[in-house]
């Protein structure tokens, strides 16, 4: 499968916007799957702790594979640099490796050159990589942090609402497990927000950054907005939520898609080409428009939208439109 381009591809510098991905999964020690990035991408391949190795890839940049348990990681990096501790932290290891997910995380991608991506997964799969379907417990997903075309409150306010007015089609179209949707990871946005959100236009970054921390104060939301807007306005953010994993940078940060490595059809193309219907509707103000008047005519005193409802509306309207 192609990755399909988004309707903006330039930054406001005029330059190519980037991606990044995350992958999580399981079936592979930390040691195998370094190897298999690498003789993807080729590079020099360097343990940096206990439970990370780095990638050095002339081609693409730097890729992180890592055993992604932030306690572990810490006393690894402890360990590491007081030479102390280490048949703590592989007690640590070896007790977390069945739950606790291993995780690449790519470098930011133009998204002119995706398609060197897709050559890492078929390696994985065929060295024994098992994705979200392998475990009842951890709910093991992609992660796509795409760079903006700018970063003016318009532009942000058209990615939120277009996101908002797709994630329960998202939900479907993503067939997203079971096991992650009962997880708080990928928390859709609550329908209060999104009718006040549809139902202004913010005069600035405060006020949508301000509305958006009141009905969103945590990390897990489907589509994270906390990266970018710590980027913009670190203090506004972390007066309200003092959370030291929140990395800042100029992207969103989606959770939504599963990864499927398991399945031979299945390529991060599947879940990249999903966000770019966010990206066209993002790109469309008009229909933004016209979607949100819908929403708001449908909902209802008390119980609000009817979800089955919406999906119909949205499903017909991406077919009558063709985006899909």
């Amino acid at each position: 499968m192609k990755f399909t381009l988004p309707a903006h591809l330039t930054t406001q510098d005029d330059a190519t916007r980037r991606v990044g991905f995350e992958l999580e999964f399981t079936g592979l020690t930390l040691e195998e799957a370094a190897k298999q990035v690498q003789a993807t991408f080729g590079g020099q391949l360097e343990q940096s702790s206990a439970v990370e190795y780095l990638l050095h890839s002339d081609q693409l940049g730097t890729f992180t594979i890592e055993l992604d348990w932030d306690y572990l990681k810490r006393k690894a990096s402890e360990a590491q640099q007081q030479d102390d501790g280490h048949e703590w932290v592989d007690f640590l290891q070896q007790g977390a490796q069945a739950i606790v997910p291993l995780e690449i995380i790519c470098p930011p991608v133009s998204m002119k050159q995706l398609s060197h991506l897709n050559e890492l997964i078929p390696n994985l799969r065929q060295a024994g990589a098992k994705g979200t379907d392998s475990s009842l417990l951890a709910a093991y997903g992609v992660h796509i942090n795409p760079e903006l075309p700018q970063l003016d409150v318009a532009t942000i306010e058209r990615f939120v609402k277009a996101f908002s007015l797709l994630q329960w089609w998202l939900v479907e179209a993503h067939q997203v497990d079971p096991t992650r949707k009962l997880s708080p990871y990928v928390n859709l946005y609550p329908e209060t927000y999104i009718y006040e959100l549809l139902s202004q236009s913010y005069p600035n970054i405060n006020a949508l950054t301000d509305h958006y921390l009141k009905h969103n104060p945590t990390r897990n939301r489907a589509l994270d907005l906390l990266p970018l807007l710590t980027e913009i306005n670190q203090d506004r953010v972390l007066d309200v939520v003092n959370d030291q994993l929140i990395n800042s940078r100029p992207t969103f940060h989606y959770r939504l898609p599963d990864c499927q490595i398991e399945d031979k059809d299945w390529s991060l193309a599947n879940s990249w080409n999903l966000w770019c219907v966010i990206e066209r509707l993002a790109a469309d103000p008009q229909a933004i428009e016209a979607l949100s008047q819908k929403f708001i005519e449908m909902t209802r005193p008390v119980i609000g939208v009817s979800r089955e409802a919406w999906l119909k509306e949205v499903s017909q309207w991406l077919v009558d439109h063709e985006w899909v």
